[in-house]
């Protein structure tokens, strides 16, 4: 005797619902830009991206999901440009919402590697013949600190660099500076001449008065020993001043 055995629909898969419900649900907004934007980096060339963009493909690293652009336009406009971006101090970066340890870690990375390029420029040879290098180097370490800092690049006899040292940090606008120190460290490391630098952080580098007497007492100090002073470069967001070229020493 035949048995009638009723088969039931089989009721969806859960796998099924879910792509459904994939399905259904609207790409954001922001889908294929990170894939889109290095295409047209590799193609075009970084040197043709706005720098909010370039700042994007950096945060890409650190950020691996989600739209950065909202946060890289944050930056610029927090920090004023992609230089005082990458300027900002560690600290500095992470008042910013969504910018923690990693990002702002590797942030500093890029400025550091790029200070370090530019040091090997002016190290390679004469100082005093690769000036204008010189000049971007300070002004991409210096620029953008918020406190002031003053220190010393000391030369041999052939003008090269021996060294770059940071003599003192101080307040948002006085770093205070011994003559005698910057003399005896000459002597230490056998320097026959030496470049002066700090920074105003108010961003005019226009040389104060108190900037003008202490940068003679340091000439004054340095003659008797024959370690001579080739010019103090100040730095600010909006240029470098030069003594020598203002013909103030």
């Amino acid at each position: 005797m035949s048995r009638h055995v009723a088969v039931e629909d089989a009721a969806p898969q859960p796998d099924l619902w879910l792509a459904a419900a994939r399905a259904r649900k609207p790409r954001p907004h922001y889908a294929g830009h990170r894939e889109r934007l290095r295409e047209r980096a590799l193609k075009g060339g970084l040197e043709a991206l706005p720098d909010y963009e370039v700042l994007e493909l950096q945060l890409f690293r650190t950020i691996p999901r989600g739209d950065v652009k909202p946060l890289a336009k944050q930056l610029l406009v927090r920090f004023g440009s992609l230089a005082g971006v990458l300027g900002a101090t560690a600290d500095e970066l992470k008042t910013v919402a969504g910018i923690g340890d990693a990002v702002a870690l590797d942030l500093k990375l890029t400025h550091q590697a790029s200070l370090r390029m530019a040091r090997e420029v002016i190290g390679r040879r004469p100082v005093i013949s690769s000036w204008q290098a010189l000049l971007v180097y300070v002004k991409a370490a210096l620029a953008h600190e918020a406190r002031e800092q003053f220190r010393v690049l000391y030369l041999d006899k052939k003008n090269q660099l021996i060294a770059d040292e940071v003599m003192n940090r101080g307040t948002v606008d006085h770093a205070p500076v011994y003559p005698r120190e910057v003399v005896r460290r000459a002597l230490e490391l056998s320097a026959s001449a030496v470049i002066l630098v700090h920074n105003h952080p108010s961003g005019d580098p226009t040389p104060s008065a108190a900037d003008i007497d202490m940068t003679r007492q340091v000439v004054e100090a340095a003659r008797p020993l024959r370690v001579t002073v080739h010019d103090h470069l100040v730095v600010g967001r909006d240029g470098v001043a030069s003594f020598k070229a203002l013909g103030l020493f």
